[in-house]
């Protein structure tokens, strides 16, 4: 199996490692780096659940391979907020009760704060056209749409 070099800042940290040539930037998050916050559902591309930031932008790390993301900046869920001291689109997720197994969790949150950060005052529309492409079995989403409007603020 062949490797390559990369260097990747993740979450603000430089990360430089020896992986194999085909691994996803999933399994290098999670596997290589031990951010498991970062999940994964389908692994096509389809159920958002791997949402990451890569250069700013909300995309899928089942879809990448590590090498592609070599000399960028990546930000995981982890990099919004510890339990001390929580993001608040985190803080609005608990107080609308828009989280119930978890497991889409990081990719939503990864979605709506690249989303606020280019529209800093949604709609509920908007919001849920935002999260569109991120799949949650036990919401309704109704929560989630909530949480992200209630996160900008007023």
């Amino acid at each position: 199996m062949s490797t390559v070099p990369v260097s990747i800042t993740v979450n603000g940290e430089r990360r430089e490692e020896q992986v194999p040539a085909r691994l996803t930037l999933a399994d290098f998050l999670r596997d290589t780096l031990g951010l498991t916050g970062t999940h994964l559902g389908c692994e096509h591309g389809i159920c958002g659940s791997c949402t990451i930031h890569l250069d700013g932008a909300a995309v899928r790390s089942c879809l990448l391979l590590a090498a592609q993301a070599d000399g960028r900046e990546v930000a995981t869920v982890e990099s919004l907020g510890g339990r001390e001291d929580l993001h608040p689109l985190q803080r609005a997720f608990s107080e609308a009760h828009a989280l119930q197994c978890g497991f889409c969790t990081p990719g939503m949150l990864m979605t709506a704060a690249a989303f606020l950060r280019e529209e800093p005052s949604p709609t509920p529309e908007a919001a849920r056209e935002a999260i569109a492409g991120n799949l949650c079995r036990c919401t309704g989403y109704a929560g989630i749409v909530e949480a992200i409007v209630e996160a900008a603020g007023p």
